[in-house]
């Protein structure tokens, strides 16, 4: 199911997800469990990443969207890397690759940002895309067009949200 046209509307920011060089993203929550159609959230329902979390010894909970200016909704992310792909200045890494910690445990963390940024290189079904470099996007929306699930939203019109936001963090 898309990300929401209003996004961030509904959403409080849960915390910061930081990168060493000062820049950071924030992540905003509530997680969903399904979408507004009622149907399951994606990777919620689908039953290889279940089969991952449980290959981890990982609870699988509703994460929420991280960035803001450039967001993606990690209840909707199928993991499927063509937005890493696509971007041509790295804003994405697959989290995992550099600190291989539970989702739901990234905020409050830093990154050096060293973390992957290929396609094939995710750790499995449980890693995300995550926007580290948000501060470096060039609004050139090629992550929107190639995402399947449409779980990217990137809006300039975000930066007032955000700089709000990371007043209450």
């Amino acid at each position: 199911m898309p990300i929401a046209e209003n996004f961030p509307e509904g959403l409080k920011p849960t915390g910061k997800i930081n990168l060493d060089d000062g820049n950071f993203h924030i992540m905003w929550g509530p997680g969903k469990t399904k979408n507004t159609d009622g149907s399951p959230a994606e990777v919620l329902g689908d039953a290889d990443v279940v089969a991952a979390y449980a290959a981890r010894g990982e609870e699988q909970v509703p994460l929420g969207v991280s960035g803001t200016m450039v967001a993606v909704d990690w209840d909707s992310c199928i993991a499927d890397g063509a937005c890493i792909e696509a971007c041509p200045v790295q804003v994405f890494q697959w989290y995992r690759t550099e600190k291989d910690i539970p989702a739901k445990d990234v905020v409050g963390q830093t990154f050096a940002g060293t973390g992957s940024d290929v396609k094939d290189e995710r750790k499995d079904l449980t890693d995300k895309a995550d926007p580290i470099r948000e501060h470096d996007c060039i609004w050139c929306m090629a992550c929107v067009s190639v995402c399947p699930p449409a779980a990217i939203k990137v809006d300039q019109a975000n930066v007032e949200k955000h700089e709000s936001a990371a007043k209450t963090l």
